[in-house]
């Protein structure tokens, strides 16, 4: 009989860990399948001549043998690269994206954690109707939002309309086509990606500390500095690369609010790949771009590392 139980044992051992083991291939499979693969395309075009035929590019590489291959690793070209890095166009897109990329975070930090901390604070029923106000916009295209902002934003305009009616301008403002309309279309669009992990973290937040800070005098102000905000620090950072890391690659919103003025590495993406039919080009700013916003999330995974 002992025998038998250790079979059984043995056997639901190793079935639990076929299942271990496909569970945590899923995520691998997901990842090579959707960022590996597309990665090492767009890689290889990257290293590619352009050329006009259907694609656009002449290939270098090819995979027939490893030793073709390695054949054409010694031949390889950094044309489009060193085309990159010598063309201050580019130079300025990337500096220029990142900008407002980092302020239109700051200002969705600004605007998201009080709305996070009022619906975690919330009572318990409320709690479901707030957040269910938060997702509801997702539930209309976005390229649709984006362009009912035109709507709000041009000089005959709602914002426009407002402001005159209340007295607080005598001229309508200029803001669509500006770089304040891109902030406010970045901020409005992803204002739910910094809510929602701040508001997961603060809702898990065991308030109790708050209530002993209290009772043993120490002011609210003073509690929120000391207690709430360092635990919901990793939440805040999460908020903020899920706002940065789209908006530095973000095409629609500039190209609808900000005009011919805004130069932003997404719009220019989109001029080399449709209009200039520059696929190398393209494919290398693209990977330039994704090493840019490589650097901070590997210092965001060091920084959980080390709080763990």
């Amino acid at each position: 009989m002992a025998q038998k139980a250790r079979a059984k044992r043995a056997r639901a051992s190793g079935e639990g860990g076929a299942f271990r083991a496909l569970v945590i291939a899923v995520p691998y499979l997901w990842l090579l399948a959707l960022f590996l693969v597309p990665f090492a395309i767009v890689l290889k075009i990257s290293f590619s001549v352009a050329a006009i035929a259907q694609p656009p590019y002449t290939p270098v590489f090819t995979f027939e043998s490893l030793s073709g291959f390695l054949a054409n690793v010694r031949e390889l070209t950094l044309e489009s690269y060193l085309w990159v890095a010598g063309d201050a166009l580019y130079f300025d897109a990337y500096l220029s994206s990142l900008r407002i990329a980092a302020i239109s975070t700051v200002f969705a930090l600004l605007i998201g954690y009080p709305l996070a901390y009022a619906m975690a604070r919330a009572p318990q029923g409320w709690r479901p109707v707030l957040l269910m106000l938060i997702i509801l916009p997702f539930w209309t295209s976005f390229l649709i939002r984006v362009y009912a902002w035109i709507g709000i934003l041009r000089s005959e305009g709602y914002l426009n309309q407002f402001l005159l009616w209340t007295g607080l301008i005598s001229q309508p403002l200029a803001i669509l086509n500006t770089e304040t309309a891109v902030y406010i279309g970045i901020v409005y669009s992803y204002l739910p990606f910094m809510v929602l992990p701040i508001y997961a973290g603060l809702e898990r937040m065991d308030y109790r500390l708050i209530e002993a800070a209290s009772d043993l005098g120490c002011p609210p102000l003073r509690a929120f500095w000391s207690i709430t905000l360092p635990i919901s620090i990793p939440a805040v950072i999460a908020g903020c690369f899920l706002v940065f890391i789209p908006a530095v690659g973000e095409f629609v919103i500039p190209d609808l609010l900000g005009g011919s003025q805004t130069l932003m590495v997404g719009k220019v993406l989109w001029d080399e790949f449709f209009a200039n039919r520059d696929w190398p080009i393209a494919s290398a700013v693209a990977i330039i771009l994704l090493l840019v916003l490589v650097l901070p999330m590997v210092a965001f995974q060091r920084y959980r590392e080390r709080a763990l």
